[in-house]
């Protein structure tokens, strides 16, 4: 009975943060290549297959791609204050991946992110956070630093949470583009799938409490 509940409730939340807004839920998708749909036909990214998964939901949403290829969380913060607007509604942040690829000290990543979301908290923002993990042969001081990163800052800023943006398709040939560090469109839908469920969290965050 209780789950029951919980799930009316859930609809109940999902309908209000759908049906609060006459304009789109404007959502920041603030990353790197992995956001800006690297090597992919346009529509066929991140942001836009969100968008039309949220959509097809029922989710007045509209996605801003924020996403610059190569970006570190150094750039991610460098740019915050004019890629989101002052008209933005909640904002994704994807960051990390080129940090660990370039073996970044995990505490400069922490520092930049830590900025981020306190900069997007202040503004009363908010936030999916996508987690990342460090490549495994970096060994595991680095990587246990690395990757605990994400957790901790989302616990801090209250911020949604989904663990791994590439939860599902990392290291699969088939969800890859011959680079092996992006996916491909296939690649795209399993990520998109997976982290829908959070993306109407934070809708219901954004909704007028």
């Amino acid at each position: 009975m209780a789950h029951f509940a919980r799930q009316i409730f859930f609809a109940l939340a999902l309908l209000a943060a759908t049906t609060a807004h006459a304009d789109p839920v404007r959502i920041v998708a603030l990353g790197d290549s992995l956001t800006a749909g690297y090597g992919l036909p346009r529509g066929q990214g991140f942001v836009p297959r969100l968008e039309a998964a949220l959509k097809a939901r029922g989710h007045n949403v509209e996605i801003i791609d924020a996403g610059v290829s190569g970006d570190t969380t150094a750039g991610g913060l460098a740019r915050l204050a004019w890629v989101v607007p002052e008209n933005a509604d909640a904002v994704i942040v994807e960051l990390g991946a080129n940090d660990a690829l370039r073996g970044i000290n995990p505490a400069t990543t922490r520092a930049n992110l830590d900025a981020i979301l306190a900069e997007l908290s202040a503004r009363n923002l908010p936030i999916l956070l996508a987690g990342m993990r460090a490549p495994r042969n970096l060994g595991s001081a680095y990587t246990d630093r690395f990757d605990a990163i994400f957790p901790e800052l989302a616990a801090h800023y209250g911020a949604v949470f989904y663990p791994f943006f590439l939860d599902g398709v990392v290291a699969d040939p088939a969800l890859n583009l011959a680079d092996g560090i992006h996916p491909n469109a296939r690649g795209i839908e399993i990520i998109v799938a997976r982290i829908l469920p959070y993306a109407e969290r934070l809708l219901i965050q954004e909704a007028p409490k």
